[in-house]
């Protein structure tokens, strides 16, 4: 099967709904689901700027964009289905959408529940620290029962906080912006997040949040998220990510929302 779409992707490099049935059902059952739905249902949180709304309300960033062309490219159509991130993989599991395409960073833990596509992105967890609360502090001082990170519930930050500052306390909020508001009030020393969020905001915010280590505190790898067993949908996304990597679309997408700030006009804030 992966070869099949590994060729067709070569000659062309376009997908079509073809493609989902070049092949009998019982080898691509649940390519078939999709292709007859004729919907791509992808699940995504929201942080910046990977997934977010623009003026009008409507869905923006990396995520949105490859998911987008991802059905294009497959003649399908697409819908979002906006999800909280702690619960994002329990809601892939139970059905509730297709395929997870929100910066799902690439785990053991995680590949115990969901079966992972090879990377489309690479990013890290970085800090930002408010300048007031954490003035002349070392990278040891930050760890501390006095200190205080914020994070985003169920994200790999947590984690990176864990590891790097175990003496700290983490407070988890739901919402990325809100993390980031917590050390902006001066409620939270310090926060954790996935790049670019931490570089952007300490542009933004530059009289209150600073960078204050040069290395990130983790490295990371993100792939969409199928169920366990659907290794059909994951060749044919494979095969997809290959292409798109290779014809550099997928670089210049990330070059786009990663390292410019050009589609902050888009935005409310």
């Amino acid at each position: 099967m992966k070869q099949l779409f590994t060729s067709l992707l070569s000659l062309s490099l376009l997908f079509s709904s073809s493609v989902f049935s070049a092949s009998s059902s019982d080898s691509t059952p649940n390519l078939d689901k999709i292709q007859e739905r004729g919907t791509l249902k992808v699940g995504l949180s929201t942080f910046v700027p990977w997934a977010m709304r623009d003026k009008q309300g409507e869905l923006i960033g990396f995520e949105v964009d490859v998911a987008k062309r991802l059905a294009k490219d497959s003649g399908l159509k697409i819908e979002f289905i906006p999800t909280a991130w702690d619960g994002i993989i329990p809601s892939l599991i139970s059905g509730k959408f297709d395929v997870i395409i929100g910066g799902l960073t690439i785990t053991d833990e995680r590949s115990k529940s969901v079966l992972f596509t090879v990377p489309y992105s690479h990013s890290g967890v970085q800090v930002a620290a408010n300048k007031q609360l954490t003035d002349g502090f070392t990278r040891e001082q930050f760890n501390s029962r006095r200190v205080k990170f914020a994070a985003r519930r169920g994200s790999i930050t947590v984690a990176a906080i864990k590891e790097n500052f175990p003496k700290a306390k983490v407070l988890q909020f739901d919402d990325e912006a809100q993390a980031f508001q917590e050390v902006l009030n001066g409620n939270a020393h310090a926060v954790a997040a996935s790049t670019p969020k931490p570089e952007f905001d300490s542009i933004k915010y530059a009289d209150i949040l600073y960078l204050p280590f040069k290395e990130r505190l983790s490295q990371g790898n993100e792939a969409f998220a199928v169920r366990l067993g659907e290794e059909d949908k994951k060749a044919y996304f494979d095969a997809w990510i290959q292409a798109r990597t290779e014809d550099g679309w997928l670089q210049e997408r990330y070059d786009y929302w990663f390292t410019s700030l050009n589609w902050q006009t888009q935005t409310a804030n």
